[in-house]
């Protein structure tokens, strides 16, 4: 039966009624062996270790490898049948050296193996047997310095550094001399491993598990070899190259991450017509539901079925993806204020590193090793932590790393933490989006090592990594800015940065122009650079005046094309304005937060250094672009258009000081609930009605998941904003709290489903994308002036909350509706509000202020003010 496998495990159980059944086993057998303890164990069953009876394991061909049954001494542990065909010394760490680096960091010369282990020589030594970890030295350099004994000849004890008793076994460690010097020393090696491990493993059970973890990964793990991806070591692996250097491969998630599900379509009508109820009256609503109920029995049904069929076939991508970049990039509008928004960093704490040189130098330095970080497979999976106490810890993540990354989500999982989908990041750098007649493309060449910089509408590049991929001193880059910045040149006559904010095939058609004389070579230098950082030439006065330079500046300085434009004013006052095509908030967001942290804990350069002395007037190029009278003619229509938009736009924001998040969670009740509250509240106050809302909720949780709707207007918000807004006198502080409590539950359900990828807009858009991709005609609940209307977001809203950023914000996605990026913090709120002529963005936050003083007064028990 043992030799056969068919012997049943050695288990304890906690609960034996619920775990020793037929039913539990069914399920363990097939959890994979990486993960069997982990599951194991979170059902409270405990495997006891069957070492003794377990075949022997050996490293070979740079993987540890089963290779025959073993019993009696050292001097008879192998038999001769079994002894392997080992590869020379040179071929064998030629093809494990790939291996150890994808296991261990660039700059870690060891790793921490949490086993129980045996400090005798064998299972007959007469030395005395202790418990112990032991500490594998993996040192690229010096690994084949230390060799091992020959077979005939006992392991030299004194190699190994004991451990004085009295230190606690979970602290002990043994160096292990090395690895392969000569081929015939891998048996030794076995041997010794072997002798090593034969202690007592349940003294240290969660040693074991890691142990366990890691042979199984590695015996699952693919074979070692040139196609086989590894973690390259960098050339330079000292301070200022990276931000950090993460145990856990960046990528190591992605690929278990779970599909996008599609939600199923009975579940997608009914939550569309609960959306609907609140925005239409009776007669409305009712040829609504005729609409969705013949939807649904109909060409709905055969369109649901055909895109499950397309989805399956599709399994390296959700089913959004395409069609989402799809819709970004055939839309002919203006990218600016239709599409790119804005996040505005708070000031370094400490005043002198704001000064633009410092700051914009520090910036950049911190955005690079962003870069390189990323592409060594070095930066921080994203993962959301439910449990950060168990999850978000040292001992978690070195056991992770070992689990095969086909599974690792779920190991993740099991410990309430959630690896987010990081395949936009790639994008982050070295892209652009090139406009072309009906649909713009996306352009990211990772071989370009330049940067670019716009001031005063001139354009500059130089680069910032070096031949080697190493980044260039901060001096340097310090001494090229600074000659940048001491550029008394002119702004252009005709600045080309105005084209990227024409309609789209107005701009493919000028690009083609200028491609056409003898641009190219220029343009391709302005598209390929890591990114464009823009060096505005005056402080900032206010937060309006922020917001307005940020999101849309005056044209000249920014390439709104670029993947970001890292913004510096003359006070250092700095943001980030990026495309939105290619990537979504959550990617933006990471990279904001770590390069603040980056260049406020560990500036590249302080307000008191000295750039290098380098001849900058020859590393530094100035862009210069040949323009015919057709492209002057388009530029000055470009600016003519981009100056009478933005004079239309205006913004205006509150901080509302009362409270924040800490107080509404004391209430029971959602902070995010109750902002969205106090806008329905204050467009019923302004206008009268409740209107189509439109909250962005990231799917980031699923493999290439992008953004779903949370719908914040319910019947629940309309009848709590009637009672506060028409009739607050004819109810209690606690009628108005039962009504609050009311929408916050609601409010809470519809996040968490459209978190889950169970909203109802993706997919009715995917099945309108469908039709159409087929060329058939619109179902009619795509025509239903319904769902026009619900598409038509009166208010579009959406938030972020980080430590780094001041304030955001974005254009109205309609001509006539508002803007709404807001933030709720600990102990305030903050709402920036954009809207076009015909709404008024100043007295929609008046009733949003009034809207929160009469929540807050509500749940303090006191009686609303008129």
């Amino acid at each position: 039966s043992l030799t056969c496998s068919c012997l049943e495990p050695e288990v304890s159980y906690a609960y034996p009624s619920v775990t020793n059944t037929e039913v539990f086993k069914g399920f363990i057998q097939w959890t994979s062996k990486a993960l069997a303890y982990i599951t194991a164990f979170v059902s409270r069953v405990y495997p006891k270790d069957m070492h003794s009876s377990v075949p022997t394991v050996i490293l070979d061909y740079g993987k540890l490898r089963c290779m025959g049954e073993v019993e009696g001494e050292a001097g008879e542990l192998w038999q001769q049948k079994n002894e392997p065909k080992h590869l020379s010394h040179h071929a064998l760490w030629q093809r494990s050296e790939p291996l150890v680096q994808q296991l261990i960091q660039p700059d870690v010369n060891q790793f921490l193996w949490s086993a129980a282990s045996n400090s005798g020589q064998s299972r007959g030594a007469s030395q005395p047997m202790g418990t112990a970890c032991m500490r594998i030295n993996l040192n690229l350099n010096d690994v084949l310095e230390i060799g091992f004994p020959r077979p005939e000849q006992t392991i030299d004890t004194s190699l190994l550094t004991k451990v004085p008793k009295k230190e606690s076994v979970r602290n002990s460690v043994y160096p292990l001399p090395g690895l392969l010097k000569d081929d015939q020393y891998s048996r030794q090696i076995a041997d010794w491993l072997e002798r090593q491990w034969a202690g007592p493993w349940e003294r240290l059970p969660p040693g074991r598990m890691v142990a366990r973890l890691l042979l199984r990964a590695w015996l699952r793990a693919p074979a070692v070899g040139p196609d086989v991806p590894c973690r390259s070591l960098s050339a330079d692996s000292g301070p200022g190259q990276y931000l950090h250097r993460s145990i856990v491969p960046t990528m190591h998630f992605q690929d278990s991450l779970p599909r996008l599900p599609i939600p199923k379509l009975e579940d997608t009508i009914r939550r569309y017509l609960s959306a609907q109820k609140p925005l239409l009256d009776d007669s409305q609503f009712r040829k609504t539901e005729q609409v969705c109920k013949s939807f649904e029995n109909g060409i709905g049904k055969e369109l649901h079925e055909q895109l499950i069929a397309q989805d399956k076939q599709n399994k390296q991508t959700s089913y959004i993806s395409g069609p989402w970049f799809d819709m970004y990039l055939t839309a002919r509008d203006s990218i600016v204020l239709n599409f790119n928004p804005f996040m505005a960093f708070n000031p370094d704490p400490k005043s002198g590193y704001n000064d633009q040189l410092t700051r914009a130098t520090n910036m950049t330095v911190s955005a690079i090793r962003f870069l390189k970080t990323l592409r060594a497979g070095l930066l921080e999976p994203e993962v959301f932590h439910l449990n950060p106490a168990k999850s978000d810890t040292e001992a978690f993540k070195r056991l992770i790393r070992f689990v095969p990354s086909s599974l690792s989500w779920y190991g993740a999982y099991l410990v309430n933490a959630y690896p987010l989908d990081m395949s936009q990041y790639f994008r982050l750098f070295n892209s652009t989006r090139l406009p072309k007649p009906t649909r713009d493309e996306l352009l990211t060449d990772d071989k370009a090592r330049h940067l670019l910089v716009l001031r005063k509408g001139n354009f500059y590049v130089f680069d910032v990594l070096d031949r080697d991929g190493n980044i260039v001193s901060a001096s340097e880059i310090q001494a090229h800015l600074k000659y940048i910045l001491s550029d008394n040149s002119p702004a252009p006559e005709f600045p080309l940065a105005y084209l990227t904010s024409e309609n789209r095939d107005v701009w493919a058609d000028l690009r083609q122009k200028l491609l056409s004389n003898s641009n190219e070579e220029t343009l391709r230098k302005v598209d390929t650079a890591v990114f464009c950082l823009c060096l505005d030439d005056f402080p900032i006065k206010d937060l309006v005046h922020l917001s307005h330079n940020m999101l849309h500046g005056d044209g000249t300085n920014r390439w709104y094309d670029k993947s970001f434009n890292l913004i510096i004013a003359k006070d250092g006052t700095s943001a980030v304005h990026f495309e939105h095509a290619w990537g979504d908030g959550v990617a933006v967001l990471r990279f904001f937060n770590e390069v603040f942290k980056d260049s406020v804990h560990t500036p590249a350069i302080t307000p008191q250094s000295q750039p290098a002395s380098t001849d900058s007037s020859a590393a530094v190029q100035k862009l210069n672009f040949k323009l015919t009278d057709a492209l002057k003619t388009g530029i000055r229509s470009a600016k003519e258009t981009f100056d009478a938009t933005m004079k239309t736009l205006t913004i205006d924001c509150i901080q509302f000081q009362r409270g924040g998040k800490e107080f509404l969670k004391k209430q029971q009740l959602s902070p995010d609930s109750v902002a969205q509250l106090a806008f329905q509240m204050a467009f019923m106050r302004q206008y009268g009605q409740t209107v189509a809302t439109y909250e962005s909720c990231s799917t980031a949780a699923f493999k290439h998941g992008r953004t779903e709707t949370i719908r914040p207007a319910s019947i629940f918000t309309k009848r709590c904003s009637e009672a506060f807004v028409r009739a607050p006198s004819k109810h209690s502080a606690g009628e108005l709290q039962q009504l609050m409590a009311e929408c916050s539950k609601y409010h809470n359900k519809l996040t968490k489903e459209a978190a889950m990828g169970q909203g109802f807009d993706r997919h009715l858009f995917a099945l309108r994308y469908l039709a159409a991709a087929k060329g058939t005609d619109l179902p009619e609940l795509y025509l239903d002036p319904a769902y026009g209307q619900i598409n038509h977001n009166i208010l579009s809203t959406s938030t972020l909350s980080s430590p780094a950023v001041n304030l955001g914000g974005f254009a109205p996605v309609v001509p006539d509706g508002f803007g709404i990026g807001y933030a709720v913090h600990d102990n305030w709120i903050g709402c920036n509000v954009s809207s076009y002529p015909g709404r008024s963005a100043r007295e929609f936050l008046q009733c949003v202020e009034k809207s929160l003083e009469d929540m807050f007064d509500a749940l303090e028990g006191k009686s609303i003010k008129s």
